[in-house]
């Protein structure tokens, strides 16, 4: 400690207090300083408080609880007081704001799922509709002619356990914020949704997708661009076959276009008085293989499944999808008066997902010249869960092959642009079926695909088919 901090003060008339004194207050005021600093030692536990505030309070009683000055030669001190802890435990916030960002950052957390979304940047409406009300959650406002990105969540799932990882995605975020987002919650399946009444007929599919123009209309969006998953996929492809104009593009994951046979329908019956309810929707989200394994990942979701959604709601929708009929559209020329999607549709599906078969049938009834089928290995049941990083580069490309985004980089490999013309004719020319061991090797393929795609322009289109 500096020689500088120790000051002589001159003596004053009617001054009782000693030099000694004063300075030992001084260090013990110091000493309280040093404490407030950002220091790393553990909050005390409620039984070590009442031990030291027992040890203070026997070391007042000791001391006479004198608290005036003491005479004009007091006996020395053998040492200050002890400073007292500081109100503000600052390091104690600082840790916790760390760990906040952490999880903001790097995607799904399934003990804190609820936390992912800052309260402040999201604003959550109830919107009537005229089948119901309808949960909504919207960050942003509608800019220009660009349109909302909306999404719709699987059955068993509501916006939070099925977006969360894939829009705190790093490069998602840098789209998003050029977009207005809208999260929509089927009925009765948001966080905290009361239970519906008894005797509450649930909207069946067709009319949860005639509930989404009351959404668009409330806010004013000129268009939107959906996302969804499973029932949710189904939605919006059936509000897009009914509502055209209102839909200029859609990402479809693990959509099923087919309703249940008898046999299924059966089946699934069955497995519901047999097991209990999150059970039974966990073989609709994850592939056969992850349930073998039980990943950390499964635990997690039928742990949420259970608690963060009510179960009596739950059921409702759960029966109403396996009632859905088949999405009443087919490839122009294969039928009579064909009716199918006129956006550009990107179509993904991970492997082995239990939905495989449904997407691959749903590819068959698009339009080629507008449609992407991209099957990501490694990714399971739910790729905006478990790969986020690669379904956002898809999501890029999709979004600039619509004009919205001028150029998108790769960091992966130069970092140059790539032209957006170069990713419309991609979309609409004939490609091989590429398959890459590794995200990097297809991501050279898909850059070597984009410089040679200029020949195939003016050739027969077909569906591109990416397999990462």
């Amino acid at each position: 400690m500096g020689p500088g901090l120790f000051w002589n003060f001159p003596p004053k008339a009617g001054c009782t207090v000693p030099q000694s004194l004063l300075q030992t207050m001084l260090l013990s005021r110091m000493a309280g300083m040093k404490e407030q600093q950002f220091t790393e030692e553990k909050p005390l536990l409620p039984e070590q408080r009442g031990l030291d505030s027992d040890m203070h309070d026997r070391g007042e009683e000791g001391s006479g609880g004198v608290s005036a000055l003491p005479s004009a030669d007091p006996a020395p001190l053998a040492q200050p007081p002890p400073p007292s802890r500081p109100n503000h435990r600052w390091h104690v916030i600082a840790r916790h704001w760390l760990r906040q960002t952490r999880c903001r950052t790097s995607g799904f957390n399934p003990e804190n799922c609820e936390q992912l979304m800052p309260a402040g940047d999201w604003k959550e409406h109830d919107i009537e509709t005229p089948y119901g009300m309808l949960h909504v959650v919207i960050r942003g406002a509608p800019k220009g002619n660009k349109p909302a990105i909306l999404t719709y969540h699987d059955v068993g799932l509501n916006h939070k356990l099925c977006f969360n990882s894939f829009f705190h995605n790093e490069d998602m975020q840098e789209i998003t914020k050029h977009f207005v987002v809208c999260h929509v919650d089927a009925p009765g399946q948001q966080i905290g949704a009361s239970q519906l009444p008894q005797g509450y007929q649930y909207p069946t599919m067709d009319q949860l997708a005639g509930m989404l123009p009351s959404v668009v209309q409330h806010f004013g969006f000129k268009s939107i661009v959906g996302i969804g998953v499973g029932a949710g996929a189904y939605i919006l492809a059936k509000f897009a076959l009914i509502f055209p104009d209102l839909v200029e593009g859609l990402v479809l994951l693990n959509i099923d276009p087919n309703g249940k046979g008898w046999i299924d329908w059966a089946a699934t019956k069955l497995s519901g008085l047999t097991s209990a309810l999150p059970d039974t929707v966990l073989p609709h989200l994850f592939s056969q293989e992850e349930l073998m394994s039980n990943t950390e990942l499964v635990q997690s979701y039928r742990q949420q499944i259970n608690n963060t959604i009510n179960q009596f709601n739950l059921q409702l929708f759960w029966n109403m999808y396996n009632s859905r009929r088949d999405l009443e559209m087919n490839r122009s020329g294969t039928v009579l008066n064909a009716k199918t999607l006129k956006c550009p549709v990107m179509l993904v599906v991970g492997d082995n997902a239990p939905a495989e078969e449904g997407v691959v049938e749903c590819n068959s009834k698009l339009d080629p010249t507008n449609t992407t089928f991209l099957k990501m290995a490694d990714s399971g049941g739910l790729p905006q869960i478990t790969q986020p990083g690669k379904l956002t580069e898809a999501f890029k490309y999709f979004l600039q092959g619509m004009g919205y985004i001028a150029y998108v980089k790769d960091r992966r490999l130069s970092g140059g642009p790539v032209p957006s013309a170069s990713m419309t004719r991609l979309a609409r020319s004939r490609t091989a079926s590429l398959t890459s061991a590794s995200s990097i090797d297809g991501s050279r393929s898909r850059a070597c695909t984009h410089s040679d795609s200029t020949e195939g322009v003016g050739q027969v289109t077909h569906t591109m088919e990416v397999s990462c």
